[in-house]
């Protein structure tokens, strides 16, 4: 029976993992999952076991209802997702909250010794011949670490406007080098919403340093580029080379910032940032809002971001948008001297596709590949049926989570850090739960964005409190008017 017991829940992590597996993508499961082992069920409790503390940290803030709610569909009987650390010298279950007293009972020689990759414990500096090991092993960790970049983002293709000129200023300035003009800024804080050139930007500043000053060295990251390799670093114990490696870089520019999770992980980013600076080394950070807003980040790290140059690009003007367009175009005709788009169609491109400037490109690529798979001439009717999903998003996408937060905040009554914040008072919770509603009904972003911008909260959190006021709303007329109310007041 026991054995019959253990083959049942061992195909049942089998299933678990291989939907971690699907659900979140090869790179994230390796960092995070590849080292996880299944310890026990007992009494509906299912217990985890991981080789450090910082991945135990990092898995129950962030993955443990992704695994409760993987188990539960495999088990019914599942309640709870514990994650312990296993001791790697036993390769038995290390229970922190037992460890404490008997280590220091226990002779030294007695007491189990933490991996060298466990990020909460100290890392010993390396002997000196290890340590020129990794000195010669630095560069290619850096270089590895790096993102890749297109090499269509230039400076030269980036499309200019009255939204977008500043940043594109900076953005020559920071490729160029303090020397041109004798200005420079430190760090260069670039923020705008999804698709209006962010990316772009930083990988054209690295494409330019890498033609016009090749003795510079330069790295372009996401932020989840940064964690997994600082993580890899960590398991393969190489963070010491990788993080003097990492402080050895001229440019350093991060992309997507906002998605930057784990305390341990924003303070090394904020020792690197500063390390930077202060060694007058420069740092571009890109993010979809400015750090101020930036609630998921710790204080430090939003001061230091917020110390430099901050420059918005805000959604394209009628002229602006014109321009990508009309660019867009012309790169299609490169390819297919044939395609040819009417002036009225280009109009209704305009004046309907008015948020991003990559989904502007987007509606010129449909229309590409219509006219070419299908042989259609381009014209306006066929041009309203394969762009009208796109306008219709491009409407809903006029109201922002900040907006949410603010009207809601206004209309009940209470702060923007209360929305934000653990309270969990009913006065506090029934607008967070109508705002995360109003979200997800109003704005394209997905159930984990919506719940980082809402205090860092889970997916399912987000999933629940929609579900909750959907179900109230369908029986109380009172409420629905009070959230149209609201509806009306962000679009207007």
């Amino acid at each position: 029976m026991e054995a019959a017991a253990g083959n049942k829940a061992k195909d049942a992590w089998a299933c678990v993992r291989a939907r971690l597996l699907s659900d979140l993508g090869d790179e994230v499961f390796s960092c995070w999952f590849a080292g996880m082992k299944l310890e026990s069920i007992e009494n509906g409790i299912v217990t985890h076991s991981v080789p450090s503390r910082f991945l135990k940290s990092w898995i129950s803030t962030y993955y443990r209802d992704k695994l409760a709610e993987l188990w539960k569909s495999e088990s019914g009987q599942v309640r709870k997702i514990d994650v312990v650390v296993r001791t790697p010298i036993v390769g038995k279950v290390d229970v922190v909250a037992r460890s404490a007293a008997k280590d220091a009972a226990a002779p030294e020689n007695a007491r189990p010794v933490m991996a060298a990759r466990d990020v909460v414990q100290p890392m010993p500096r390396p002997a000196a011949p290890q340590a020129v090991q990794h000195s010669s092993a630095s560069a290619q960790l850096v270089e590895e670490a790096g993102s890749p970049l297109d090499p269509r983002f230039t400076l030269a293709s980036f499309v200019e406007g009255g939204a977008n000129s500043f940043a594109l200023a900076a953005a020559r300035q920071v490729a160029a080098g303090p020397g041109a003009t004798g200005v420079s800024f430190n760090p260069l804080f670039i923020h705008a919403s999804v698709g209006l050139g962010k990316t772009h930007l930083l990988q054209a500043v690295a494409n330019e340093i890498r033609v016009q000053r090749p003795d510079v060295k330069v790295l372009y990251l996401t932020a989840e580029q940064f964690m997994y390799r600082f993580v890899q670093a960590l398991q393969s114990q190489s963070a010491i080379a990788f993080k003097d490696a990492l402080r050895g870089i001229d440019v350093l520019l991060i992309d997507d910032v906002q998605f930057l999770h784990g305390k341990q992980l924003q303070q090394e980013f904020c020792h690197t940032v500063n390390s930077l600076i202060d060694g007058s080394r420069q740092v571009v950070v890109a993010a979809d809002r400015p750090p101020i807003e930036l609630e998921t980040l710790d204080e430090r790290v939003r001061s230091r971001l917020a110390g430099g140059l901050l420059v918005e690009i805000s959604e394209p003007d009628q002229a602006l948008r014109r321009a990508i367009v009309d660019r867009r175009i012309e790169v299609a005709r490169l390819q297919h001297p044939d395609f040819t788009v009417p002036a009225e169609v280009v109009d209704f491109i305009v004046r309907n596709v008015t948020t991003s400037g990559r989904d502007l490109e987007g509606a010129v690529t449909r229309l590409v590949g219509h006219n070419q798979l299908t042989g259609a001439p381009i014209s306006l009717a066929m041009a309203e049926a394969t762009l009208r999903d796109l306008v219709r998003a491009t409407d809903t996408r006029k109201v922002k989570i900040e907006d949410i937060q603010r009207i809601v905040s206004k209309h009940f009554n209470v702060s923007k850090q209360d929305l934000l914040s653990s309270r969990r008072t009913r006065s506090i919770v029934w607008p967070r739960q109508i705002a995360m509603y109003l979200a997800k009904s109003m704005t394209p972003r997905s159930l984990p964005e919506i719940g980082r911008r809402f205090g860092g909260r889970d997916h399912t959190t987000v999933l629940h409190a929609v579900r909750k006021v959907e179900d109230i709303v369908q029986n109380d007329d009172t409420i629905a008017q009070e959230i149209e109310i609201l509806r009306r007041m962000l679009e207007n």
